[in-house]
């Protein structure tokens, strides 16, 4: 009869290390995923009473008029803003990684905007977009500039995609230059010696061996924008007539002091779904291109 292994300092320091973790992620991660799930079946308000309503909540989300054009919103920046972040971070850095002076000094500089918290950036931005740019564009004569881009429904939602885009780039171009600095130089000696330069040896060559990393930053830029609220609340809080209301404000908005807990538990749940869907679709999109090249 085999005798059982005694466990060992080791592995007793591990347990130690993971289950205080994982009790913790459980608490404040796993168990209100839950709670929140159930809400979504109740009329709940967010105190009092509440009764069972069923898939009420699931069919009311897809005749609320007011979520669907937070969908909408949503879903129209979170693709302009990433198309946007990817092509600049690509730019810079390439730039960034080139053989140029200081280069180490101007990445540092390109990530300072990351290092800000979005509530702070989007504070910023907002006494920009209200006093500075006015007061620039009625001295420079230009009528379109003369008001906050933030107080017209036209253009509150680009003053968040420039935020929002200002802010992005820099974890994006890191993650680029790290992508950049796998590319061996054999590569590049070979393209040149057939000729590739330009356009054709970024097609040919570099971008095609950096996939991987455009992959990575197109889902994280995807599902990161989709969950946009620090620059929706420092700067618009959903207005004006709640044309830049995200999906997220909405949910917390109306959820934690609307009297919707219920309706936006089950907003929330959905949400979730999509974004989940949305990512997986990339990912398997962009792995077979990744397979292609």
């Amino acid at each position: 009869m085999k005798k059982k292994h005694a466990m060992g300092n080791r592995e007793k320091t591990f347990l130690a290390i993971t289950i205080p973790i994982v009790l913790l992620f459980f608490c404040f991660n796993t168990l209100p995923l839950i709670k929140g799930f159930i809400y979504s079946f109740t009329n709940f308000k967010g105190y009092g009473n509440y009764d069972f309503v069923g898939l009420r909540n699931y069919v009311d989300l897809f005749s609320d008029g007011r979520v669907g054009r937070s969908y909408l919103f949503t879903f129209k920046f979170a693709l302009v803003s990433t198309i946007l972040v990817n092509v600049l971070s690509l730019i810079l850095a390439l730039g960034l990684n080139s053989k140029i002076k200081a280069k180490s000094a101007l990445r540092a500089v390109y990530f300072l905007p990351n290092i800000l918290g979005g509530l702070v950036v989007g504070y910023i931005f907002s006494f920009f977009f209200t006093y500075i740019l006015p007061a620039a564009g009625k001295a420079a004569g230009i009528e379109w500039l003369s008001s906050s881009m933030l107080s017209n429904t036209k253009t509150a939602w680009l003053a968040i995609v420039v935020v929002a885009c200002w802010q992005s780039v820099a974890m994006n171009t890191i993650i680029y230059i790290a992508g950049l600095q796998t590319v061996p130089e054999d590569v590049y000696e070979a393209g040149a010696i057939d000729g590739a330069s330009g356009w054709r040896k970024f097609k040919n060559l570099t971008f095609p061996l950096i996939m991987p990393f455009f992959t990575i930053n197109m889902v994280l830029c995807m599902k990161n924008f989709l969950m946009v609220f620090d620059q929706i609340m420092a700067l618009t809080k959903g207005g004006p007539s709640q044309s830049t209301e995200s999906i997220s404000y909405l949910i917390y908005q109306n959820g934690m002091g609307g009297g919707q807990f219920g309706f936006q538990s089950a907003n929330a749940v959905l949400f979730f779904v999509v974004i989940v869907a949305i990512s997986v679709f990339q990912m398997t999109v962009l792995n077979k291109k990744e397979e292609q090249l």
